[in-house]
């Protein structure tokens, strides 16, 4: 009895050995994927934490990475010391109560939590968190844990900021009725190509931009860039001045020794456009082949530069803009259908500027403003001014703009390609009091006229200001070197 008992005892110790054995090697395996976890935790980006959670739903911080002392200036030491009061003493206190408020909700909800608020360093300077995390509970449902990480988000939120005043600024300047942006017009239809540029920024789809040469196609696409929340380049690219034959290159890169020529790999303009924005301006001038391509690239977000194999990676967004009818061309066989549906999802159409005459003005005065500096020209005659607004302008903004160019660096203006009438001179001279209108001469050209009026005006303003050149010239508009000019050209 005494012998079988003692065998007994003696399997029982060693059963128990053998458990205590297998305890160690758990101990010692959990042990090092404990030390395995901290060594990941310590060396993800923000700072990872523990926290305790009692029976009043307090949290006790029990572990906390090593990024806690760039996100915070706080050693891991420091931080567990001190508990979880570091980080609620940092709060900015109109964040506080709220995040409190937030974390408990999700601890009694049984979910995860995601919170941004404001933390104030021993600097002075605010940061913001994002401190996302979820809570631990028994077999009973009783909560034990938070587990989260903190992440240093002030540069995002900083860009969220910024884009939100410029959104606001560009709205307010859309109330205002008379410029977005840097687009200028008080018109109805550039109200409405107002509102389509904040439906297009907003959405983030292909938008394609119709209108004549000159309208100013390109400062739309750049809006809809600008306001939209992508963080990649505008690449603007002009479809019709690059060669055929190197069109495949110029758009998807190719590779060193692809051919002849080719002595270094080079990105294409999707790889330029990756995250931002491909603006093709005259998308009408693409060939059929590379339409194709361009079309898997949309949709797959994928292309192959020329000479290689493996796909690459371009997230893009294109906005195209033509002065050509595009269903036109697709129904002639010019454009592929399925390119045309692709590109054309908000189409947004600038009119011509003889279709808005109401802002001229406006865009008078903004490119003379432009051109202002010390010396330089900010107001033009009223008689300039009138022929500029009774012109038709075919070739739209960008043709005002080079008269108004040439206007200020030489003081002069082409009549010929404003079609200045005399007895619009006249009357606007009249207006100020610089001449009479009784019997003008109508003899010669229409430039002879109009160098004998503008000799009259120069003449009688200078006799106004007793023949003082400088307030003579700022009456009629003229700066000093061109008033001089002028004097002399006409022996006056």
């Amino acid at each position: 009895m005494d012998n079988k008992s003692y065998e007994e005892l003696r399997k029982e110790c060693d059963e128990l050995r053998i458990r205590m054995q297998e305890f160690h090697d758990i101990r010692r395996r959990l042990q090092q994927s404990e030390t395995r976890l901290a060594r990941l935790l310590h060396n993800l980006p923000g700072m990872a934490y523990r926290c305790r959670i009692d029976a009043d739903l307090n949290n006790t911080l029990e572990f906390a990475s090593r990024g806690s002392l760039e996100l915070l200036g706080f050693t891991p030491d420091e931080m567990v010391r001190d508990n979880w009061n570091t980080i609620e003493r940092m709060t900015h206190p109109e964040d506080l109560s709220r995040i409190q408020q937030e974390a408990r909700m999700a601890i009694l909800e049984h979910r995860p939590y995601q919170l941004m608020y404001r933390v104030t360093m021993s600097s002075g300077d605010i940061k913001w968190i994002w401190d996302q995390g979820e809570p631990g509970y028994d077999e009973n449902g009783v909560p034990q844990t938070l587990d989260g990480i903190i992440l240093d988000v002030s540069a995002q939120k900083l860009r969220e900021v910024e884009l939100k005043q410029e959104n606001e600024r560009l709205r307010s300047s859309l109330k205002g009725r008379y410029r977005f942006g840097d687009i200028v017009g008080c018109s109805d239809a550039m109200q409405q190509v107002y509102r389509l540029v904040m439906k297009a920024a907003e959405s983030g789809t292909n938008v394609i931009i119709y209108g004549e040469t000159g309208t100013g196609k390109d400062l739309v696409a750049r809006t809809i860039h600008d306001l939209n929340t992508r963080d990649g380049k505008f690449v603007p690219v002009n479809c019709g001045a690059i060669p055929e034959q190197l069109l495949e290159s110029e758009f998807f890169g190719h590779k060193r020794g692809a051919f002849s020529g080719a002595n270094a790999d080079k990105p294409g303009l999707l790889a330029a456009a990756n995250g931002g924005t491909l603006f093709l301006d005259e998308v009408g001038e693409l060939d059929l082949n590379l339409q194709v391509k361009l079309l898997r690239a949309l949709e797959s977000k994928q292309y192959t530069p020329v000479g290689e194999t493996v796909p690459r990676r371009s997230d893009f967004r294109i906005i195209a803009a033509t002065n050509r009818d595009l269903k036109e061309m697709v129904r002639k066989g010019d454009m592929r259908a399925d390119f045309f549906y692709r590109i054309h999802v908000l189409p947004v159409t600038v009119p011509p500027l003889r279709d808005r005459r109401e802002d001229i003005p406006l865009l008078i005065d903004h490119f003379l403003s432009r051109q202002g500096g010390e010396g330089g020209r900010t107001t033009i005659p009223t008689a300039v001014r009138i022929a500029l607004e009774d012109y038709d302008w075919p070739g739209n903004v960008r043709e005002l703009q080079n008269v108004l160019d040439r206007y200020v660096a030489f003081g002069e203006i082409n009549f010929s390609d404003v079609r200045l009438t005399e007895e619009a001179v006249l009357a606007s001279a009249a207006t100020a009091g610089l001449v009479t209108v009784a019997e003008p001469d109508c003899s010669g050209t229409l430039k002879d006229a109009v160098e004998r009026l503008e000799r009259i005006m120069i003449v009688k303003a200078l006799e106004t200001c007793r023949w003082r050149r400088n307030e003579a010239a700022d009456i009629l508009g003229l700066n000093i070197r061109t008033m001089q000019r002028k004097i002399r050209r006409y022996g006056i």
